[in-house]
């Protein structure tokens, strides 16, 4: 007796030894990644998803669940982010809880999620695409997004008229307010009664249970402070100030001695600004090496003649600044307003401080010589008309005389007079003094 019960409980063990592998297995697959979404999409946003689902695919995740809140963004990136998904969905399911809002491109990426479910403030639409200037783009990028956006509800089953309606605002669909004229954006009940969400739910909680996973276990990716920087950095209102700043510290670094805060200001935006850009995935090294031969070309100009320098100089550092943006368009604009606040900055200064700079007083000549403080541009001799004087050089017609003692440069008529010749003062015009050969009395001219 004793060795069965011992056998059993060799076997007992041996069993649990076996099914233990498949515990862990299944506890590991029932893990969500919950990853928010929020504020505008840019390429900040894109790098930090990207980050967060390759760790959610090495967790062996089931799913990822998208808390959105976000206002739109540049298109581009909301592209990039799609793909982003497509290729997630292949190994695990991505579902989007808009909690608030996914207008613009937000609506654009939800509608590429595998369920969509919204709490009841929550709503989906106005899709339009704008320029950079907030107007309505152009006839090529409205078609060219419509069509994005009715293939992004094909993506996950759902009828591509809506999207169409939240795109463009000539698609009428009074029952849901987007009569011709408006946008479409649907609240959280219009979105599940048009099959646009799967469901209003009150809380993440409740997304895990509608969706299957009330009982996995709940893994939240935050921001790094990194990512947090490159999303500050790269955000399309940041730009143009990071650049005016840079723009206007290296102008005031130029007129002043030495190298201080302004210089340090406009080189730390720089660096920011690239910064920022190479780790959100905008900028290459060819850009840092191109923005490197600019500034190196500009620093050359001191010390050559001509320009060309410091206008190869300007033109790289430029270039790549355009080239380190997700839309050269808008960063070009950006560029623009740097400089432009940089040339109100350099009037300002040369206004109001240009005496008291460094490099301006080696630059511009600031000082005048006026007649209020006792400069006079030459004499005006008309004391000298009519005087005779003896040539000491030759006339060519410009030579010299001698009147006095004094040398006195002059110029003849026109004709060449010899030296040691008499000469009569005929002109006197500033500095300009005309003499004609004397004639001998007793002598006959025609």
């Amino acid at each position: 007796m004793p060795k069965i019960i011992g056998r059993t409980f060799l076997l007992l063990i041996l069993f649990m030894l076996v099914l233990t592998p498949f515990i862990e297995t299944k506890a590991a697959n029932d893990v969500v990644y919950k990853v928010p979404l929020t504020k505008e999409v840019e390429k900040g946003l894109y790098a930090f998803l990207n980050r967060s689902f390759k760790e959610a695919e090495n967790a062996g995740a089931k799913a990822v669940v998208l808390d959105m809140n976000t206002p739109g963004g540049f298109t581009n990136v909301a592209d990039d982010i799609a793909r982003l998904m497509e290729d997630t969905k292949k190994n695990m399911k991505v579902i989007a809880y808009i909690h608030d809002n996914a207008l613009s491109a937000g609506a654009f990426i939800a509608l590429y999620a595998d369920e969509i479910y919204m709490s009841p403030k929550g709503s989906i639409g106005a899709s339009q695409v704008i320029d950079s200037n907030g107007n309505a783009a152009d006839a090529k990028a409205h078609s060219v997004w419509k069509a994005a956006m009715m293939n992004a509800a094909k993506s996950s089953g759902r009828n591509p008229q809506y999207a169409l309606a939240m795109a463009d605002p000539n698609i009428d669909l009074p029952d849901y307010r987007a009569s011709k004229g408006d946008l479409l954006t649907l609240t959280a009940d219009e979105a599940f009664s048009v099959n646009y969400s799967e469901g209003t739910v009150k809380s993440f909680e409740e997304v895990l249970d509608k969706s299957g996973f009330s009982n996995a276990e709940i893994v939240v990716t935050n921001e790094t402070i990194t990512e947090k920087v490159t999303r500050f950095i790269t955000n399309p209102i940041v730009v143009p100030i990071l650049l005016s700043v840079a723009g206007l510290g290296l102008v005031l670094e130029l007129y002043s001695p030495g190298f201080g805060v302004p210089g340090t200001m406009g080189l730390s935006a720089l660096m920011l600004f690239f910064y920022g850009h190479l780790l959100a995935g905008l900028a290459g090294y060819e850009t840092i090496i191109l923005f490197i031969l600019g500034i190196s070309f500009i620093v050359a100009e001191f010390f050559l003649p001509g320009g060309i320098a410091g206008v190869i100089g300007s033109l790289a550092v430029i270039g790549s600044i355009i080239m380190a943006g997700a839309n050269p368009l808008y960063m070009a604009v950006s560029v623009l307003i740097a400089i432009g606040i940089a040339i109100i900055g350099m009037v300002i200064i040369m206004k109001f401080f240009g005496k008291k700079l460094y490099l301006l007083n080696k630059m511009v000549l600031l000082d005048a010589t006026d007649t209020d403080s006792g400069y006079v541009s030459n004499v005006n001799r008309i004391e000298l008309l009519g005087r005779t004087a003896k040539t000491s050089t030759p006339l060519r017609p410009a030579g010299a005389i001698e009147l006095d003692g004094e040398r006195i440069d002059v110029v003849s008529e026109g004709i060449y007079i010899d030296r040691g010749k008499d000469v009569t003062i005929v002109k006197v015009e500033g500095s300009r003094i005309v003499v004609r050969e004397s004639v001998e009395k007793g002598e006959n001219h025609s």
